[in-house]
């Protein structure tokens, strides 16, 4: 750029919203918001939450799944901020398995980048226009996102990859969640869908093992390679490209997770 020149950047909002209609993580409580001052009688509104930190658009710190582990006010801004891609995945439709083939026949996945996966299901979430005419569906939402395998997290340590995410409700499969395994009502209908698909029972208890319970999780934690959860917004406008991402969580001293502003910055 020559003296007098600026770049003009145009930014993108990756989050999804955050009220009380959030649907909220399995066995977690919800998000609840009252207000206790309005401004007809204290002169001001003012608002009270109480919420688990695992609902809407946030980030996972490693002390999540590691005892000791960084906490969100531990993780360098550097991490949270830098060149990456976004890449459609959702080919791989419900309860489907992304692989680095797959991301990588798509766009350039450079070492330390980070990493967006769009796997289509951000269009079902909660805040989008309801049925007839909209796409919201809470239960496929939540019940039949796709996820990542053995094959994602090696490759995910390869590429050194420190910060991933996704616009679903977890990185991981849902058989290899609670959603899958023991959720009450719903757990036996998730592994029915998980056999038509994969093609009968020993294939998905060889495909998700016991040991692989919250893989994505209890396997790249460890190596500070953590992840956003539920992204949204306008993802679907910047697919397999590559931008420049920012992940903005709060300052929360000893946080295990944190809600996020994730945005992309593209110059036009």
């Amino acid at each position: 750029m020559h003296a007098g020149e600026f770049c003009l950047v145009k930014l993108y909002d990756l989050s999804q919203p955050l009220n009380q209609e959030t649907p909220f993580w399995p066995y977690y409580p919800p998000f609840e918001v009252k207000f206790i001052k309005r401004k007809a009688e204290h002169g001001v509104n003012a608002q009270y939450i109480m919420t688990a930190n695992h609902i809407g658009t946030h980030l996972d710190a490693p002390l999540h799944f590691v005892t000791g582990g960084k906490s969100i006010d531990q993780i360098p801004l550097t991490q949270l901020y830098g060149p990456g891609v976004i890449v459609d995945v959702s080919e791989v439709g419900d309860l489907g398995l992304y692989t680095p083939e797959l991301i990588e026949s798509k766009v350039e996945v450079k070492d330390g980048d980070i990493l967006i996966l769009y796997t289509g299901f951000s269009k079902y979430a909660w805040y989008q226009k309801p049925k007839p005419e909209g796409t919201a569906d809470e239960e496929r939402y939540i019940h039949l996102h796709p996820g990542g395998g053995r094959d994602m997290v090696e490759w995910l340590l390869k590429k050194k990859i420190k910060l991933w995410g996704v616009d679903a409700v977890s990185t991981d499969h849902p058989m290899n969640l609670p959603i899958g395994r023991f959720l009450p009502r719903v757990c036996d209908k998730v592994r029915s869908l998980s056999e038509k698909k994969f093609g009968g029972r020993e294939k998905v208890d060889s495909m998700f093992p016991p040991e692989d319970y919250q893989l994505t999780h209890n396997a790249l934690f460890p190596y500070d390679c953590i992840h956003i959860e539920n992204l949204g917004g306008q993802i679907d406008q910047l697919l397999n490209r590559r931008v420049t991402i920012g992940c903005f969580p709060w300052l929360f001293k000893g946080g295990e997770a944190a809600f996020a502003r994730v945005v992309a910055f593209v110059d036009e």
